[in-house]
């Protein structure tokens, strides 16, 4: 498939097949084992929410602090 998306000169399409490739261990991963990263990334929207609810961050020490009392 990567040789004849390569052969068809096509831009778009050699950028996709790159993509693909250098993702194809992740991507083959979920049809594997059936595992994604979906809690890392509910973590990280966690996160986001709750520095967005502080108007950002003056002090990391407090804010590293506060998210391992809430979400830990």
């Amino acid at each position: 498939w990567y040789n004849r998306v390569a052969e068809s000169g096509f831009k778009s399409f050699n950028t996709i097949a790159a993509t693909f490739y250098e993702h194809s261990n992740e991507i083959l991963n979920f049809y594997d084992n059936r595992s994604t990263n979906a809690s890392a990334e509910s973590i990280n929207s966690k996160i986001k929410a709750f520095r967005a609810k502080l108007h950002g961050v003056n002090d990391t020490k407090f804010f590293i602090f506060r998210l391992c009392n809430i979400y830990a």
